[in-house]
């Protein structure tokens, strides 16, 4: 919990007198000098080590909490940054339920700052440990014990915020807040720190979690993309605040709420959309709305989907042909490794147009030996705009990585797996890039706003294959594996989908990448198993409440 106060329970006389006496002056609990204790930590040292370890932090003893810990150094500088940095006051340490080694703890405490005060309280965990060589125990040390959110090198910083607030609207002007749409919450955050100081606002005074590093330097780097750092600065409290410029996004709000609705309904899926004709993204929402941005930064094998890229490349070598004779056999041996289609099936006598719609991994890993090692590299690079590591969304993404590979992993790369990843927002792109005949970067934020300038893809497919993409994907959405997903949606549309094994997961992760006019898709459900059953649902929601 975060901000507001809440109610103290002050350590009674026990605790706080075993401050006093439960410690050694070398940290840790006591031990018989004759004989190392070993295994977990008992109850008894849990809550001996612990208390030992809350009350001095409470005290304001950095030193002998630092010295409870298995990392003296790192825990006191924290602890010194806590009080002097944070400006935090008044602090109060509840210890919760102990369970094993573990102890929740709540924390309350007032931010005190240039005359203006504020409550802040919030829960946190510790973990006890035994050290080996003499078994002693200790408090773990992470930074989050000092507060959830903090990671190594971030610190908490009470102060005139770096960046001003925005107001984020969406296309039409409507406000974009993290309360309403909480898959923009971190995405907002970004968007602070990348754009505060151009948006015409002023800083307020804020208790901020102080990333590692500096926003400001990354951009002046020559080996960082223009985009704020991955994990950006994060507001905690405000004790005066300031006025907000606003910042205009690509986003609908209306398509925003309804990717918050449909990726809700489900878990660990995630979803992007994007308008082909100009490469905006007008909505993007994950299951998980506070955690790692999977749309937009996910690193995940993309399956069959990436068959619309390997299809280009094999239209344009000649190597196969909308209605030409295909192979599509039960196995096909390449680079060691035997592949096989889902359930074994075959098509005999099958045209190209059959496999793609069917998703053949056969017919493609079959056409691995009249490729070069980096042919699939290439086309994803020079023609779809993927894995350059130069797009600028106006937020950190990843866009897309399709590594160099030979034998058995390049053949697996074909049908997307190997080293190939990508995630909905790159997806999305594909598709788009289907739609419109050209890459065009997908934006958050309109370059104008800051000058930047978009990637581009060296080089644009012929009409041809553009025109055999369109044929491959509208088939497939009404007579192949995306007919139930896609069903009803009009003549102007096209899907594939896709599932991507992954090692340790009992069914395969689903994706599904589609346009439906001016409107691209692209959408992934781990562990949902086959992808027009799981991720294909979500895009055909998105499509109708467009």
């Amino acid at each position: 919990m975060l901000g507001g106060a809440a109610a103290v329970v002050v350590f009674g006389v026990g605790f706080a007198a075993y401050g006093l006496i439960g410690g050694s002056s070398d940290g840790g609990s006591t031990v018989d000098e004759k004989q190392v204790a070993s295994g977990p930590p008992t109850a008894a040292e849990v809550r001996a080590t612990t208390q030992g370890f809350l009350t001095a932090w409470q005290k304001g003893d950095v030193a002998a909490a630092a010295a409870l810990t298995d990392d003296r150094t790192a825990a006191k500088t924290a602890l010194t940054s806590f009080a002097k940095d944070a400006h935090l006051t008044d602090v109060q340490l509840t210890p919760g339920k102990r369970s094993g080694a573990k102890l929740p703890f709540s924390v309350t405490s007032t931010v005190s700052y240039e005359g203006k005060k504020k409550p802040f309280a919030y829960d946190s965990e510790l973990t006890v440990v035994r050290r080996e060589h003499d078994g002693k125990t200790f408090v773990t040390w992470q930074p989050s014990v000092v507060h959830p959110d903090l990671k190594e090198g971030d610190r908490l910083v009470t102060g005139e915020a770096g960046d001003p607030p925005i107001k984020a609207v969406d296309r039409d002007g409507a406000e974009l807040t993290a309360k309403k749409y909480p898959s923009l919450g971190t995405v907002l955050d970004s968007l602070r720190e990348k754009y505060g100081d151009k948006a015409g606002g002023t800083a307020g005074v804020e208790l901020r979690v102080v990333r590692k590093g500096s926003a400001k330097a990354a951009e002046k780097s020559a080996t960082t993309k223009d985009d704020a750092k991955a994990t950006p600065d994060k507001t905690l409290l405000t004790l005066s605040p300031g006025t907000p410029g606003t910042l205009k996004t690509t986003i609908d709000a209306s398509l925003q709420s309804a990717a918050e609705k449909e990726t809700g309904k489900r878990k660990q899926a995630s979803v992007v959309l994007v308008k082909p004709s100009t490469g905006e993204i007008l909505a993007a929402a994950n299951s998980n709305p506070t955690g790692f941005n999977i749309a937009f930064q996910g690193s995940l094998a993309p399956g069959s989907t990436m068959k619309v890229v390997t299809s280009s490349l094999l239209l344009e070598k000649k190597l196969a042909g909308v209605d030409k004779k295909h192979p599509c056999p039960k196995y096909v041996t390449y680079g060691g490794w035997k592949f096989q289609n889902d359930d074994k099936f075959e098509i005999k006598d099958g045209t190209f147009r059959a496999s793609f719609a069917r998703s053949c991994n056969t017919a493609f890993i079959s056409q691995a030996k009249k490729l070069e090692n980096d042919s699939l590299t290439k086309q994803a690079q020079e023609v779809f705009g993927l894995g350059r590591d130069n797009w600028s969304i106006g937020v950190p993404s990843f866009d897309g990585g399709i590594p160099v590979q030979s034998d058995a992993q390049m053949g697996a790369s074909l049908i997307g797996q190997g080293g190939v990843r990508m995630n909905p927002l790159n997806m999305a792109s594909v598709a788009a890039t289907v739609k419109s005949g050209t890459f065009k970067q997908p934006y958050l934020v309109s370059p104008d706003v800051d000058d930047r300038t978009l990637a581009t893809a060296p080089r644009k497919m012929s009409g041809a294959t553009v025109g055999a993409l369109r044929d491959l994907m509208h088939y497939t959405a009404v007579a192949g594996t995306a007919v139930k997903p896609m069903s009803g949606l009009g003549s102007d549309m096209g899907a594939k989908t896709g599932s991507a094994e992954v090692d340790g997961q009992k069914k395969p992760n689903g994706w599904f990448t589609a346009y439906r006019g001016d409107l691209a898709a692209g959408a992934v459900v781990q562990e949902g198993g086959h992808g027009g059953d799981s991720a294909g649902p979500l895009v055909r929601a998105m499509f109708l409440a467009e």
